[in-house]
């Protein structure tokens, strides 16, 4: 039975989380369909581009994406300090980007005022607005459904396009970001469709190398900020070029069909997680077959554990075995 997705989003033990979605039937989110030689790989700019623009609304950051053949990856920072700062105005404009709202929130707009009798209705709304603009649920939600009306309406039928839930898996330290990060941004990669990662089309790893180029930062993602014990502004805490020389590092193994060794040339930044080469390959390759649910070191997921009163240690074996 799948855990409730309050035992898979514990904002106490960590703000990262690792998210899927796969299409149901035989529906093709994009690519092209060998049964009716039809290509849908335009889809790819309408998940892509609804992700950035949600990204604009909701105090969700964007770490890594990749949208592939019949199911999309995300990593996404919650930034609940962020929501909890914003004004009862700013609130209700984000929402009415993505919904309606409520004729008191919309009065409330349009007049910049209320009357004292619906005050605590507003508040309350407000309130409701709020805790979704940091709820992985409503981000995923607000992704997913205009994606499947579209879908829907260009097959001509009707039905679920998603799979009922999406997959939500933690990632409770560095070295299960890092790594999980890394999976993510080598999908297309590993499956074919790409030789490089920088050619990795509709992916974070492409939009990154893209604005590097340019000497900046994409402003849609998340930034890296390097040492975040070093009184770094709020982002990744590791250094782009390292986790850039990373990632080139484990594609041309992969590339390569290497056993897995990685030489003594391998950046800093899997020294610094204490990550072997062979390890780190194996996470990088098959990271949901070796943590179906929250990932990292066994003090992280003790932690999470206790947090949620879980008895069972979950995943602990995978994480002696790949986190030292």
């Amino acid at each position: 039975m799948p855990n409730p997705r309050s035992r898979q989003i514990c904002l106490q033990a960590t703000p990262y989380y690792h998210c899927v979605s796969r299409c149901v039937r035989r529906a093709f989110l994009c690519g092209k369909d060998k049964f009716s030689n039809k290509s849908f790989e335009h889809r790819r700019e309408w998940v892509e581009r609804r992700l950035l623009f949600l990204s604009e609304i909701f105090c969700i950051d964007i770490c890594a994406y990749a949208v592939m053949t019949n199911h999309c990856h995300l990593v996404l920072h919650v930034d609940k300090n962020k929501a909890e700062a914003l004004s009862d105005t700013e609130v209700i404009h984000r929402w009415h980007r993505v919904c309606k709202g409520t004729l008191i929130t919309q009065q409330f707009i349009e007049a910049g005022h209320i009357s004292e009798s619906l005050v605590a209705t507003l508040n309350a709304t407000i309130t409701t607005y709020r805790n979704r603009l940091f709820d992985i649920s409503w981000f995923m939600r607000l992704l997913n459904e205009p994606i499947a009306r579209m879908a829907n309406a260009e097959d001509n039928c009707t039905g679920r396009f998603w799979e009922g839930r999406f997959m939500s898996q933690a990632l409770l330290d560095e070295p299960a970001l890092a790594a999980c990060m890394t999976y993510v941004d080598l999908n297309p990669l590993r499956a074919g469709i790409a030789q490089t990662p920088e050619t990795s089309m509709y992916t974070s790893i492409r939009r990154r190398v893209s604005s590097a180029l340019k000497g900046r930062q994409p402003e849609k993602l998340m930034k890296f900020v390097g040492d975040a014990k070093e009184n770094m502004p709020s982002g990744l805490p590791f250094k782009f070029e390292d986790y850039l020389n990373l990632l080139d590092l484990t594609s041309r193994v992969i590339k390569d069909k290497n056993c897995g060794y990685i030489d003594s040339n391998a950046p800093n930044i899997l020294a610094r997680l204490n990550i072997s080469s062979q390890s780190w390959l194996s996470l990088t390759t098959r990271f949901e077959f070796h943590f179906r649910g929250p990932a990292g070191h066994k003090v992280s997921l003790t932690h999470l554990c206790e947090i949620q009163n879980r008895e069972r240690r979950i995943n602990m074996g995978s994480s002696k075995k790949f986190f030292i």
